[in-house]
């Protein structure tokens, strides 16, 4: 079993190569102005969880998991020829609320800081 260290490595290396593909190869036009926020990666290497976002917000979160549920095999494929593991983990999408939260919370402490001036 990898260590803690090694697992957030190879998060970081999948996160980094399908933002990759998102920009260069992926056409699909469900995934424009989509983002990989996170990657999570278990510890027997069975499971890769990639979070998205994108820019327009939770109106397109449905399309947004079913065009990277799509592009899912074309993914894996290429990733298992870049990151090198003996066994690769299947990819399991999920859409991620943070940046849309962090968005609100923002606005409001704008508003509380004009309404203290």
């Amino acid at each position: 079993m990898p260590s803690g260290v090694r697992l957030q490595k190879i998060a970081d290396r999948i996160r980094d190569e399908i933002s990759d593909m998102l920009i260069k190869e992926i056409s699909d036009p469900r995934l424009h102005n989509v983002y990989v926020t996170d990657v999570r990666v278990d510890r027997e290497l069975a499971y890769a969880d990639v979070y998205v976002s994108a820019v327009e917000g939770k109106s397109r979160a449905t399309e947004i998991v079913q065009g990277m549920e799509s592009a899912g095999g074309f993914l894996r494929r290429n990733l298992t020829t870049r990151v090198e593991l003996r066994t690769f983990p299947r990819l399991r999408f999920h859409w991620d609320p943070t940046p849309e939260n962090a968005d609100h919370i923002e606005k409001i402490l704008a508003q509380l800081r004009e309404e203290k001036k």
